[in-house]
């Protein structure tokens, strides 16, 4: 009687965080596309002042919250039980960031500041409540629902959240309210007029052919690899500019400098913001150049390993997206086909999760390649190395040693 008490009040609970998380992703998710429009028409008047943004951004950081630079990285230590709260301030400081680092060209996703705000507010109420096992329930309920609200994906945005903390480990107690809230922050936010990204594939790669599997295989690998560079470069370079610029103004100012210079001289801004204009093109027959997956690669590396605002989830689907495109024309498979699995399973390596990519692309491109998106996810899953973007994510096999010595 007293489990199923604790679950109805968490699933009233993950029905109120959905709707907060919802309308707050919505308005977040608004705002940042009318940004990003405006960017892109007026992109040779604002790319030259990013450095001046990024003082600006980082001096919000140092006078309103410094622990809220912890991004990330506290939640994840939330979730491990590593600490008892997340700063409140982190909500309109990330939001607001991620505002400024768009708005002035910086190559960064969004999905951060949707995750981060969404396990903000339903850790903060579940300790209102007084809530069993707050910090790992209520935390991934409020993870899902920040990514439904964003993406409306709500089965990948519940599985991404169980897996993501502890890679290898499904925290199946949360399965419930996570749904609950996912569901209903997707439905929220869509209401409130932000639109899903959806692509109409009807063509499929038969795997009756030894080739096509073959070249599934290798596209897998490509994925893997990709997503494991990105994830490992960007915590190296996040330590080696610390190490270099340990002035944080100076850090985000000086580098901002030429890579400002750079996204203006690479096609005005082609690599600036979220990289939905490559996607786009990958699924719609537009141009993509055999470097774009590269150079959105770099680029989204510097932008946040010096200090600028925004996820990494959206780059990265510009990643996969536009390396597919790439490798199925080599292939003389579909391009949209080959797009989609790089959408999703490039995502999945920089992540380290498996159950959550293979949920995009049923959620996104639909049922009818499902058995491509496995093979191609599990052999990028396989290869990333056990690496991922966010450095304070643990490892079940490790902890499993950990506490068999």
């Amino acid at each position: 009687m007293k489990n199923a008490k604790n679950l109805l009040r968490y699933v009233l609970l993950a029905a109120l965080v959905g709707v907060i998380v919802g309308a707050v992703d919505a308005l977040f998710g608004r705002v940042l596309i009318a940004i990003s429009d405006f960017r892109t028409g007026h992109a040779l008047f604002l790319i030259p002042f990013l450095p001046l943004a990024g003082l600006l951004i980082v001096w919000m950081y140092h006078r309103f919250s410094k622990e809220s630079l912890g991004g990330m990285t506290l939640i994840f230590e939330t979730g491990l039980n590593r600490r008892e709260s997340i700063p409140v301030a982190l909500i309109p400081l990330v939001m607001l960031g991620t505002w400024i680092t768009h708005l002035f060209g910086g190559s960064a996703g969004r999905e951060g500041v949707a995750v981060q705000i969404g396990a903000t507010v339903s850790h903060t109420l579940g300790r209102k409540m007084h809530l069993p096992d707050n910090s790992r329930v209520m935390l991934v309920t409020g993870m899902a629902a920040g990514f439904a609200g964003l993406f409306q994906t709500p089965l990948a945005a519940t599985f991404f959240a169980m897996e993501v903390i502890i890679a290898g480990f499904l925290d199946y107690e949360a399965l419930l309210p996570a749904l609950v809230a996912s569901y209903i922050a997707s439905g929220v936010s869509h209401a409130l007029g932000l639109e899903k990204f959806t692509a109409d594939i009807s063509d499929t790669i038969p795997l009756t052919d030894a080739r096509h599997v073959a070249a599934l295989l290798v596209m897998g690998a490509a994925f893997g690899l990709a997503g494991f560079c990105f994830s490992f470069f960007l915590g190296k370079m996040k330590k080696q500019m610390a190490k270099k610029f340990e002035n944080p103004y100076k850090r985000i100012a000086f580098v901002a400098i030429p890579l400002a210079a750079v996204l203006l001289i690479l096609w005005q801004g082609r690599y600036s913001g979220l990289g939905t204009n490559l996607i786009s093109a990958s699924f719609s027959g537009g141009t993509i150049f055999a470097w774009d997956w590269i150079l959105k690669l770099l680029l989204t590396l510097v932008t946040l390993s010096i200090g600028f605002q925004g996820g990494e989830v959206t780059p990265l689907f510009a990643i996969g997206s536009s390396l597919g495109a790439v490798l199925g024309s080599l292939f003389g498979l579909p391009v949209t086909v080959c797009a989609a699995l790089g959408y999703a399973a490039v995502f999945g390596s920089a992540t380290n999760t498996l159950i959550a990519p293979v949920l995009i692309g049923l959620e996104v491109f639909g049922p009818q390649n499902m058995t491509a998106f496995l093979i191609v996810c599990a052999v990028a899953y396989i290869l990333n190395g056990n690496c991922s973007i966010y450095s304070a994510q643990q490892s079940a096999r490790e902890l499993l040693k950990k506490a068999q010595k």
